[in-house]
């Protein structure tokens, strides 16, 4: 298997200390930093905003993979687009007008990105693969950190790249939820490329040690 990219979520990191959080993730090793942004409309809970993101720019080369868990979410993307994030995902449960979204955010030189909750099938996506450069199967319900990954969303994991194969895309394929090092390993058998930890990284006594055994 290839080299992963592991994506610390910075919504199991100490929010006093986001800065902080930056400099364990670049010591461990890893190459992106995952920013869950939820509005307690979409999902059940509240994170931050854009500026949390520019403020985090000033302070790291890493990728700032951006995660928009909100309605409406063509509201937000120049904001964190021009805030410094490196990579834009949204969900198509919340977007009615997903291609159109890709495109903007590719017209502004960011990774374009689009997710789905456990419950959306990869079919939904069929039609908007060949604009992304990233797709994030969702492990859990959207919302909180700490859940167990549900097994039945990996099988979405074997579908994109079966398709990517197919069609000869390249996006990659992310997974967000209960991804531990354990669970990490069974994504990577099935096709995903970038691995999003939360607890199971900020949590670990070395986070080197998780980044290795990931495999990034």
């Amino acid at each position: 298997m290839k080299k992963a990219i592991v994506s610390p979520s910075l919504l199991a990191a100490d929010f006093a200390d986001f800065g902080g959080a930056l400099k364990i993730i670049e010591a461990a090793g890893a190459s992106w930093a995952h920013l869950d942004v939820m509005d307690g409309h979409f999902v059940p809970n509240l994170t931050f905003g854009w500026q949390l993101v520019k403020s985090l720019r000033g302070r790291s080369a890493l990728f700032l993979d951006v995660h928009l868990m909100v309605a409406d979410p063509g509201r937000f993307i120049r904001d964190f687009a021009e805030a410094g994030a490196d990579g834009i995902t949204f969900h198509a449960e919340a977007a009615v007008h997903s291609a159109k979204l890709l495109s903007e955010i590719k017209a502004l030189g960011k990774k374009a990105g689009i997710s789905v909750v456990p419950s959306t099938p990869v079919s939904m996506l069929e039609e908007l693969l060949p604009m992304a450069d990233l797709v994030l199967v969702m492990t859990v319900n959207p919302g909180f950190g700490g859940q167990v990954l549900i097994p039945g969303c990996l099988e979405k994991v074997k579908k994109l790249a079966a398709i990517r194969q197919e069609r000869g895309l390249d996006f990659l394929i992310s997974v967000d939820g209960g991804i531990n090092g354990e669970t990490a390993l069974q994504a990577r058998s099935l096709g995903a490329d970038v691995l999003v930890m939360g607890s199971s990284f900020f949590g670990a006594e070395d986070q080197a040690a998780i980044v290795k055994a990931a495999g990034g």
